[in-house]
């Protein structure tokens, strides 16, 4: 049984970049759905769907590939802040990721940002994944 809704999303989208799944379905969360959401809105990821199955809700996520050979547009789908050890930062140590061109996710009082609205805002708080 898994605890952590995110780590089994994150590793989903992970697994399936690997095998070069067109869609993939994860688990049904806020968070979840927060977190493909931003993904979406930053390019990483297709739209997401939800699906019913048996009175559960699942989002199936596309994903995005580069040229024939189908390159992932998602190279590192990385967990920090872990159900054993929180990691949080202020907003002027919120990591910068490849310089810009990757994201980091934070949970907030003002829902899930990414690290560049998180510096914008003056919002600090947990690191809960990185993704470039």
């Amino acid at each position: 049984m898994n605890n952590d809704a995110i780590s089994a999303a994150l590793t989903a989208i992970r697994n399936a970049n690997t095998r070069r799944k067109a869609i993939i379905r994860i688990p049904a969360t806020k968070m979840t759905a927060c977190i493909v959401q931003i993904s979406a809105e930053e390019g990483f990821t297709g739209s997401a769907v939800k699906h019913k199955d048996n009175r559960k809700e699942f989002p199936d996520v596309s994903l995005k590939y580069l040229g024939k050979k189908k390159d992932p547009y998602i190279a590192v789908v990385r967990r920090i802040s872990k159900p054993g050890l929180r990691v949080y930062s202020d907003h002027r140590e919120i990591p910068k990721i490849l310089g810009g061109m990757g994201i980091a996710i934070s949970p907030t009082s003002h829902g899930l940002i990414t690290d560049r609205e998180a510096r914008h805002k003056k919002i600090g708080g947990e690191i809960s994944c990185h993704i470039w």
